[in-house]
C-alpha cells in the first residue's frame, strides 16, 4: 500500500471520534453523569431558587444559561483532563502514537466526543427549561447565531484546554482530584451557581480571567432579554469582548497542548 493509498488525516479522525463514541457510551456511568447531571442541577437549584431577580427573568432563567456554558467546561475541559492522564496510565496513548494514524486525527476524534456530548447535554438543558421553568427561547436569528458561535468557540478553546492542562495531573488515578476542584471553584466564581453580579468585586475580578465567566455571560446574552444587559458589570453584553477573549484561550490552549502534551510518563 502506497502513502496514497492510506486514509487522509481528516477520515481517520472521523473514525476515532466514531470510536471514542462507542467507548464513551460503554460507560453507562460516565454517560448518565456527563448528560444528566447538569439536568438534574438544573431540576434542584431551579425549584429551590425560583424567584424572579429581573422583571420577567427567574433565576431558573439565569440558570439554565450557567448551566450550558458550564457544560463546555464539563464536556471539554474536565472530561479531557481527566480521561487523558488515564489513558496516558494504561498505556493506550503510547500504542497509539506507534500506529500510521497521524497525531491531529486523535485530536479531531476527541473534538468529536466533546461536541457530541455537548450538543446533547444542550438539547436536554433546554426541553427541561422550556418544559419546566419558563425558559424563553430565542426568536431573533442574531440571538441563534451569537449561541453558534459561542458554542463553537466555547466547545473548542474547552477542549484545547483540557487537553494542555491533562499533563498536570501526575497519573490517571489522582486526575479527577486535581481537575474537578478547578472546575467547581470556576462555576462558583463565574456566575453559574449565584448571581455574578451579587459576588465579591474579587471574585469577579479573578472571574474575568478565565472563559467560564465570558460563556456564562454570552450564553445570558441569547437566553435572558436585552433589558437585563443594564445588570452586568459593563451594563452591556460586551459580546466582542467575549469573542476576543475565548479566541485568546483558544490559541493559548492549542499551543500549550503543542509544547507540553505527553504521549507515556516518560
Amino acid at each position: 500500500m502506497t502513502t496514497r493509498d492510506l486514509p487522509s488525516t481528516l477520515s481517520l479522525g472521523l473514525r476515532r471520534g466514531n470510536l471514542e463514541i462507542r467507548q464513551f457510551l460503554r460507560q453507562r456511568e460516565s454517560v448518565v453523569f456527563t448528560l444528566l447531571f447538569p439536568l438534574m442541577l438544573l431540576a434542584i437549584f431551579g425549584s429551590v431558587f425560583s424567584d424572579t431577580i429581573a422583571p420577567g427573568v427567574t433565576f431558573s432563567q439565569y440558570f439554565v444559561a450557567g448551566m450550558i456554558a458550564s457544560g463546555m467546561v464539563n464536556s471539554g475541559f474536565q472530561q479531557l483532563a481527566i480521561v487523558i492522564p488515564m489513558e496516558r496510565d494504561f498505556g493506550s496513548l503510547k500504542r497509539l502514537r506507534g500506529t500510521p494514524m497521524p497525531v491531529a486525527s486523535y485530536f479531531i476524534g476527541k473534538t468529536i466526543l466533546v461536541l457530541t456530548g455537548m450538543f446533547f447535554q444542550v438539547v436536554l438543558l433546554l426541553l427541561g427549561g422550556v418544559l419546566f421553568f419558563g425558559l424563553n427561547l430565542p426568536s431573533d436569528p442574531q440571538k441563534w447565531f451569537t449561541f453558534a458561535w459561542l458554542i463553537l468557540i466555547g466547545t473548542a478553546s474547552s477542549t484545547a484546554l483540557g487537553v494542555a492542562f491533562s499533563v498536570i495531573p501526575k497519573s490517571g488515578r489522582g486526575a479527577s482530584a486535581v481537575v474537578s476542584p478547578v472546575v467547581i471553584i470556576l462555576q462558583f466564581f463565574s456566575g453559574v451557581f449565584f448571581i455574578f453580579t451579587q459576588l465579591p468585586a474579587w471574585m469577579q475580578q479573578v472571574a474575568a480571567i478565565f472563559p467560564l465567566k465570558w460563556l456564562c455571560q454570552g450564553m445570558r446574552s441569547v437566553f435572558l432579554p436585552e433589558s437585563f444587559a443594564s445588570r452586568e458589570v459593563a451594563h452591556s453584553w460586551e459580546s466582542g469582548r467575549t469573542f476576543l477573549i475565548l479566541l485568546a484561550w483558544l490559541i493559548a490552549g492549542i499551543a500549550i497542548s503543542i509544547r507540553t502534551f505527553k504521549w507515556s510518563r516518560e
